[in-house]
């Protein structure tokens, strides 16, 4: 049987919409079903509405969006236990625009030389989306990173709650330090910091 391009449209397009519509279901008067992609009547009992994309929520897949931006360019945070503010901003930033985000600690050798290795110093928060690199939390330039690599904006997503990670099993803080760490007696200056104390940039203490 061969169809018209007209007949074959209205036939691929009634096929779509039986596919993808959610009608609504409900009860007359006089006990018959109906469906429809209309609200039915006041009159009307047993109804069941169609899902709403905002009532699936468990069990699904990220936004296409959002997906494919995590695929092509996935989102590492350099923080350090002993980083507060500058890497609770960075951290905020992230999660302000629902960005699934990897946080690496930097706290010991080899964490040391992989932070040299990608950001080039030793300085932290480091930002890395796909192959972009932001050296020190500033809001625009985290922002620019995420747009170029087409993260959603914020507001459009739920915020994500990821929160700084427990410090390593094995970390000294600074001033726990054998001579490390800010002296606590008044009077006496500050000590060196351990060989692996990350540093902070100017723009990090913004």
């Amino acid at each position: 049987m061969k169809f018209g391009l007209g007949a074959l449209g209205f036939i691929l397009s009634l096929a779509c919409g039986v596919a993808h519509s959610q009608p609504y279901r409900w009860t007359d008067a006089e006990g018959r079903t109906h469906y429809s992609d209309t609200p039915p009547p006041s009159s009307a009992t047993n109804v069941t509405k169609p899902a709403t994309r905002a009532s699936v929520t468990q069990g699904q897949a990220a936004p296409f969006g959002l997906d494919k931006a995590m695929k092509e360019s996935p989102v590492t945070l350099y923080t350090a236990p002993s980083c507060k503010e500058a890497c609770a901003q960075a951290r905020a930033a992230l999660n302000a625009r629902s960005v699934p985000f990897k946080e690496i600690q930097v706290w010991n050798e080899p964490t040391n030389e992989e932070l040299k290795r990608v950001s080039g110093g030793t300085q932290v928060p480091v930002l890395i989306v796909g192959a972009l690199k932001q050296v020190g939390f500033a809001q625009s330039a985290f922002d620019n990173a995420l747009d170029i690599a087409g993260y959603p904006a914020a507001g459009v997503l739920a915020p994500r709650t990821q929160s700084q990670p427990q410090a390593p099993e094995g970390y000294v803080a600074p001033e726990q330090q054998a001579g490390g760490g800010p002296a606590s007696a008044a009077g006496e200056e500050p000590a060196k910091l351990g060989p692996y104390a990350p540093r902070f940039s100017s723009e990090s203490k913004k």
